[in-house]
């Protein structure tokens, strides 16, 4: 059965309490905090949070001794992470010279408005194209490196995967905290966790970004120069047709109707969901978002999913 899942947004103290009060008082909750990395054993406001009993599954800590276990397997994970990071490099070249078009394309008052969206349509195209073809570039280079190396088959990986399932079995919920989401989403495709969730799965901030079939990062406030919302990877995706978007309100310029009518057409048919502050998603039975989750409509508004 697919668990029952519900996002977060960030400071999730009153609503993670909601999203888990239903549980039996002896009920087991896992956490992931494996986004902290180094700080990832400095979880006991999060424990006191959950108010039930806890077991931290230490992903980054396991990912540490894989290393340190499997010096080989180690030194190809750092190869590969180098050759992504020269693709993701190559990817926001382009991105910024597509991206950059369709804001011009969206600005301009010279058209007529008819020939100006017919240019706009195009032109988000484009970036569409570059996103899609980035995406399969890192899934083929995933896959062509799990086949080179099969870590389900390296002993140190085995291993732990067998220990966090069992955990998992063992679990009625699992709790996914924020942090740093390419280390988080890194570890849980490592481990294999998505297909042993337990029946209720709670995330928030970077967390629910990894849960997606697609993690987007996303800051329109940056000191120098322009950082363009960018395609990263794949999540673990078991929220299909949602772009998580975080500390939307803090890291977007949400009063820019043109900005975000161009990121929510870029995605769609996907929602890019809107997570601020004690926001609270429970997700219905087939994934699918409430009629009052918050998101991006085709005009750059925020609005229910209902109204949008």
């Amino acid at each position: 059965m697919s668990p029952r899942i519900t996002l977060l947004g960030p400071q999730p103290r009153s609503s993670l309490r909601r999203a888990l009060g239903d549980l039996d008082p002896e009920a087991l909750v896992s956490t992931v905090t494996a986004g902290w990395q180094e700080r990832e054993v400095d979880d006991a406001e999060l424990r006191e949070l959950v108010g039930l009993r806890t077991v931290n599954l230490s992903l980054h800590a396991r990912m540490q001794s894989v290393y340190d276990e499997d010096r080989e397997y180690a030194h190809a994970e750092r190869e590969h992470e180098a050759a992504l990071a020269e693709l993701r490099q190559l990817y926001l070249v382009q991105l910024d010279h597509a991206l950059s078009a369709a804001y011009d394309v969206a600005r301009g008052s010279d058209a007529r408005p008819r020939l100006r969206e017919r240019a706009l349509t195009d032109s988000l195209r484009v970036v569409a194209l570059l996103d899609a073809q980035h995406m399969q570039r890192v899934s083929d280079f995933q896959q062509a490196f799990y086949d080179a190396w099969l870590p389900q088959e390296r002993p140190a990986v085995a291993r732990n995967r067998d220990e966090i399932q069992s955990v998992l079995e063992g679990s009625s919920a699992l709790a996914i905290a924020g942090g740093h989401v390419g280390e988080l989403a890194r570890v849980l495709h490592l481990f294999h966790v998505a297909p042993h969730l337990p029946a209720r799965v709670v995330a928030w901030s970077a967390g629910a970004m990894a849960l997606t079939e697609r993690v987007v990062l996303f800051h329109d406030f940056v000191p120098h120069g322009v950082a363009h919302t960018e395609v990263y990877g794949r999540g673990i995706g078991v929220v299909p047709g949602v772009v998580a978007l975080p500390h939307a309100r803090r890291r977007l310029r949400v009063g820019d109707q043109i900005r975000m009518s161009v990121l929510s057409r870029r995605f769609a048919p996907a929602r890019c969901l809107v997570l601020d502050d004690a926001t609270r998603v429970p997700l219905d039975e087939a994934g699918g978002l409430p009629p009052d989750a918050r998101v991006l409509d085709h005009d750059g508004h925020i609005a229910s999913v209902e109204a949008a």
